[in-house]
């Protein structure tokens, strides 16, 4: 488990200098997740190519959880196959429901900070936000 110092950090970094968050041009599969308890909104654009992510980013606001937590997936699901994609989404809900390996955590690097949202439960919708977008997106892409 992490500590809170670290985890702080993070979510920090990640909402302050966020690699992902832009439009992207080019992108084949755009997708609006809103989260109306909280106003947490965020549109995510994906690039899939031959059933590969390819590039991504989002837009969007919310609080620092979601906006943190959408630019380490993206961090994570670029480069990856659709499947791999779909695989660390259904990691990281799990984790957010206290059920994951140390394995498994360690293979969702930054994103396995977000642990201890799941003892936070007003918090848990706004760090699955981007994970749920993406799952649509890939629904789109496979349907």
């Amino acid at each position: 488990m992490m500590n809170n110092t670290f985890y702080s950090e993070i979510l920090t970094d990640h909402n302050l200098h966020p690699a992902h968050k832009h439009e992207l041009i080019g992108a084949n599969f755009t997708h609006e997740g809103i989260n109306p308890s909280c106003g947490d909104d965020i549109v995510l654009n994906l690039k899939i190519e031959d059933g590969v992510i390819v590039d991504g980013s989002y837009t969007g606001s919310g609080c620092a959880i979601s906006q943190a937590s959408a630019d380490m997936m993206l961090d994570l699901i670029i480069g990856r196959s659709t499947e791999e994609a779909k695989r660390l989404s259904d990691m990281f809900l799990r984790m957010i429901k206290g059920n994951v390996t140390e394995d498994e955590l360690e293979e969702l690097e930054e994103a396995g900070a977000l642990q201890d949202i799941s003892h936070m439960p007003a918090r848990v919708k706004c760090a699955v936000l981007g994970w749920h977008t993406m799952d649509e997106i890939i629904k789109q892409a496979e349907g």
